[in-house]
Parts: structure tokens; sequence; C-alpha cells
């Protein structure tokens, strides 16, 4: 997995990151080559968060979302006590 690949999966536009903090970008992607993705994670659990919020990726709604249907409840007759 490359650090792009790793970005896309966070929901982070690693394009805008990398153009608007060249620095910390580099700082990570060299981090991330040294490291495993889930150890990069546990590494940088609390910064992902505000990078994220910050370059968020734009995902392109090509399919409509199905509306969801609940489950009607079964009605079950009560017994008549004589």
């Amino acid at each position: 997995m490359t650090f792009t690949e790793y970005l896309i999966s966070k929901k982070i536009d690693g394009a805008t990151f990398q153009a608007a903090e060249p620095a910390l970008w580099n700082e990570w992607n060299k981090l991330f080559e040294q490291m495993s993705p889930a150890s990069f994670t546990s590494q940088k659990l609390y910064l992902i968060n505000p990078i994220r919020r910050k370059y968020q990726l734009k995902v392109e709604a090509s399919e409509t979302p199905k509306p969801v249907v609940a489950a009607k409840p079964v009605m079950k007759p009560k017994p008549k006590i004589n």
C-alpha cells in the first residue's frame, strides 16, 4: 500500500494535503514507508482526524442511495380468555 492509497482509505485528499502542507506530507510519507499502515495509524491516531477535516476527499455520488425500509412488526392475535 502506498501513502496515497492510505490517504484515500482515510478519506483525505492527498493532492490538496501535499500542496498545502508539503513539509508535513513529506514527513508522514517517509514515516509511512518505514512502518506498516497499522503502526502508522496508531502512531498518528490523534493527528489524522484534524487533517481529514481540513482536506476532505470529495466522493462522487454516482449511485443514488436506496431508501431504507423498516420492517413492519408482526401482529399476533391475543388469545381470548373466557
